[in-house]
């Protein structure tokens, strides 16, 4: 997918598309690339989640596009001003691997399957539907997503390219 407009967003970090650019992350391992797409008013957003809960935060002010309990809400409030309607978004994830093995199965090291169970629990809470995703696994991914079409595009050097 190349388009005129790429809208980078990086590690921590959200941005929205419209007018048919497409938003990119990369470097998603155990971080999880959450696509909300309103096909009506071709909004779409992206979320580089890194960490499941904001509890956890030990910076003074801190960066709300890194939690998955700051960074939904936020990047649903930034696309309904650009015109989106919180009732017709539909989500899609990507990331959330388990980069390392670890001899003990520690809650705390299960940061990837953790970050995909926080998405999930805060887009329920927002009754948005999860229309596709690509978690899990032992390897990392870029993401592309269209803001036309909604398409996102996920790349992996195992497992090549997949649309979903």
């Amino acid at each position: 997918m190349i388009e005129q407009n790429l809208v980078k967003v990086g590690m921590a970090d959200l941005n929205i598309a419209t007018e048919g650019a497409v938003l990119k992350t990369t470097g998603l391992g155990s971080c999880v690339g959450l696509t909300l797409f309103d096909e009506r008013s071709k909004v779409a957003g992206m979320a580089h989640v890194m960490l499941p809960t904001s509890d956890i935060a030990r910076e003074a002010s801190i960066n709300i596009a890194k939690y998955a309990d700051t960074a939904i809400p936020d990047l649903i409030e930034r696309m309904k001003k650009a015109g989106a309607a919180a009732d017709r978004l539909i989500a899609k994830l990507a990331g959330g691997a388990q980069m390392f093995a670890f001899a003990s199965q520690s809650e705390a090291m299960r940061i990837g399957p953790r970050n995909v169970e926080a998405c999930k629990k805060e887009l329920a809470r927002f009754s948005i539907p999860i229309l596709a995703e690509d978690t899990g696994g032992n390897y990392g991914r870029t993401i592309e997503f269209s803001s036309i079409s909604g398409l996102l595009v996920v790349r992996s050097v195992q497992f090549g390219v997949k649309e979903i």
